[in-house]
């Protein structure tokens, strides 16, 4: 238990200097552009296959269930609107999370971690180079840019792939769809799911940044932390989201139509 709580302060400290020392960067006008443009670059090539990938099936699999369900109502004209509440409120942001929680969590932790044990950490403190600057700010600010980004496409995908089953295997007409999508759905809810998804992001990086610097043991020790920080992002991802699902449920309740 005490282990576990001195983890978590790292952690936390670990997110207080990164956000500290962005925001100093930028002021002081010495933020690694470059190097977060990189970063991007590499989490868009890691997640962006995976997240249409993942997209569809989830699309295809709400667009069936809610389906069925509504069929059974009466209320077929209604299945747009219901497949567009499901996927931007609750599916896109959870699978943006568990996607950065997967392949982009275990990237970094990876990469932080390979470092760590190469000694190019103590390097670079003997050096003088804080690796908080030159290492995971460039790494938080480039998931916080790419998470939002990651969500649409995901929106997009999984409402397209929604339409496409429902109007080839549940008979439902193109126009009523696109009529009914947003009923249940306001502007509120897009802003909601995009701040889920930074939120994520920013609990995602601090995590495989805190592991990957802290790996020792040589890639066997690597290779734990890799791991550590996959199940503690998704861990974290998942309850984080029950807690935000409840405040966004309190003061942004679902809207009839």
């Amino acid at each position: 238990m005490v282990s576990s709580l001195r983890t978590f302060g790292r952690a936390v400290r670990v997110g207080r200097q990164a956000l500290g020392g962005a925001a100093i960067d930028i002021v002081r006008l010495r933020f690694p552009w470059r190097e977060m443009l990189h970063q991007c670059w590499y989490l868009v090539t890691v997640t962006a296959i995976p997240a249409i990938l993942m997209a569809i099936p989830f699309g295809v699999i709400v667009s069936l269930q809610v389906g069925n369900l509504i069929h059974q109502l009466g209320a077929d004209s209604l299945l747009g609107a219901a497949g567009g509440l499901g996927v931007i409120k609750q599916g896109a942001p959870m699978a943006t999370g568990l996607l950065l929680g997967g392949a982009g969590a275990a990237a970094i932790a990876a990469d932080l971690g390979a470092r760590t044990i190469r000694e190019e950490i103590d390097a670079l403190r003997v050096m003088g180079i804080n690796p908080i600057h030159r290492l995971v700010i460039p790494r938080m600010v480039a998931m916080t840019v790419v998470a939002p980004l990651l969500n649409i496409l995901i929106i997009f995908v999984g409402v397209i792939a929604g339409y496409a089953v429902a109007v080839a295997a549940q008979g439902v007409t193109p126009g009523s769809y696109w009529a009914t999508f947003g009923s249940f759905t306001m502007v509120a809810d897009v802003w909601v799911s995009l701040a889920k998804s930074v939120i994520f992001g920013f609990l995602v990086v601090v995590i495989s940044c805190q592991r990957g610097l802290e790996a020792k043991g040589g890639p066997r020790g690597v290779a734990d932390g890799v791991n550590a920080a996959v199940v503690l992002s998704v861990v974290a991802v998942v309850v984080v989201n029950l807690f935000i699902t409840q405040l966004a449920t309190m003061f942004l309740p679902t809207r009839l139509a």
